[in-house]
């Protein structure tokens, strides 16, 4: 269902993410599930492989390796644990906008140390009482004097909280659409905080975690996007780069359960045989594998179009709606046909991860209310048109 979106250069990176997942991810997936535990070293190891400067420019060490690409490594890595592959997507997300916004001096300092793995960024945008609405936040940032900002406020539900190196902090600078300016935070700068994690029901194992700031003194050189850009920041990068990337995550937990429940339905017996002769067995998986390909198609076309520089915002929507309640809806198959030795198997882990896709870059809720307005209007500006360009060498394999 992906071949005609993919080059031998996907194919081959496939490959080389799939030997990675095998000797690193399979054998830690349980325990971190089991620990809830924030896993370091996994972080660490992922960044080493200069995955998460899949389309950083070359000029900055990065793969350039496109849209299609990043989603072929996180779709991998997900395959295995979605919540490895939550760890790459969320610091790719935090690299979007120092690639689509960031000052000459900015990409000099920061995409060269993202994209050789030494930095993990993150995004930092979600509070407690605005939520979704992104306009309604409450953190301020004022500025103390020319060369410096002061910047106090919480954050919430963060990706890689708890292993991020430089967080991008979108605060109130004023009032309105351009009051809000992003800013970047490194991790250790006096005044910011972190609360000790708190594992949620799934993608245990990766920090969600919250950002504390007391009057966090940032030099006016870490404004990303230039004041009253704050909107902008979050916005492009929730569209281009976060319905993209918690789409792939999705895939693969498509994808595993699929594959553990034809594999249990093979082997398991039931009347003298295997319980994939039973009628409805088989429509349950024929069910799953009818929803996969449906989620894969949309999914590889959308970043496909991105890749193209088209304006294709639409086609990312939607394919993170289809793609995360294809999720929710294949892990519940899968637990039918396990039966109550499910409870005890990954394809349990699966049912508890899906749920936790459909929040971050906006919930289902909100990606219909998108595609309400392109229908029926008001239509809003597409942002791929405005941030996408066509990238090198996206001619699929013949």
């Amino acid at each position: 269902m992906t071949t005609g979106f993919l080059t031998e250069d996907h194919h081959h990176l496939r490959e080389q993410v799939r030997e990675f997942t095998e000797a690193e991810v399979v054998p830690r997936a349980e325990a971190m599930d089991e620990s809830g535990a924030v896993d370091h070293d996994l972080a660490r190891l992922i960044a080493v492989q200069g995955w998460i400067g899949v389309t950083i420019p070359s000029g900055y060490g990065g793969m350039d390796a496109g849209q299609v690409a990043k989603t072929v490594v996180i779709h991998e890595l997900s395959k295995s644990s979605a919540a490895a592959g939550a760890i790459a997507q969320a610091s790719m997300l935090g690299a979007a906008g120092l690639i689509y916004l960031g000052t000459a001096e900015q990409k000099a300092e920061w995409l060269p140390a993202v994209a050789n793995g030494t930095v993990l960024p993150t995004i930092a945008v979600t509070e407690e009482e605005s939520g979704g609405h992104v306009l309604g936040m409450r953190s301020t940032a004022r500025r103390v004097s020319k060369k410096w900002w002061e910047i106090t406020g919480r954050k919430v539900h963060i990706g890689n909280s708890h292993v991020g190196h430089v967080h991008t902090v979108v605060a109130r600078t004023g009032d309105g659409p351009n009051g809000l300016t992003a800013f970047l935070v490194e991790h250790d700068r006096p005044g910011l905080t972190l609360p000790e994690h708190r594992p949620a029901m799934g993608l245990r194992g990766f920090s969600m975690g919250e950002l504390h700031l007391d009057r966090v003194r940032v030099p006016a050189a870490n404004i990303l996007g230039g004041i009253g850009g704050g909107l902008t920041y979050a916005y492009s990068s929730s569209i281009l780069y976060g319905r993209p990337n918690l789409t792939a995550v999705a895939l693969g937990t498509i994808d595993a359960a699929l594959h553990d429940t034809t594999v249990f339905a093979r082997e398991r017996r039931r009347y003298g045989k295997p319980l994939a002769d039973l009628p409805g067995v088989r429509s349950k998986v024929a069910r799953m594998e009818a929803i996969a390909r449906t989620a894969r198609l949309a999914a590889y076309h959308a970043v496909r179009r991105l890749d193209l520089g088209e304006a294709c915002d639409m086609n990312l929507i939607h394919a993170k709606l289809t793609a995360v309640t294809s999720a929710i809806d294949t892990t519940r198959l899968a637990l039918d046909v396990h039966g109550a030795a499910g409870l005890r198997l990954p394809v349990a882990r699966y049912y508890r991860d899906a749920p936790c896709l459909v929040p971050p870059a906006g919930t289902s809720d909100i990606q219909l209310h998108r595609l309400a307005e392109h229908v029926l209007g008001p239509r809003r500006p597409d942002w791929s048109a405005t941030f996408a360009t066509p990238h090198r060498g996206i001619a699929p394999a013949a």
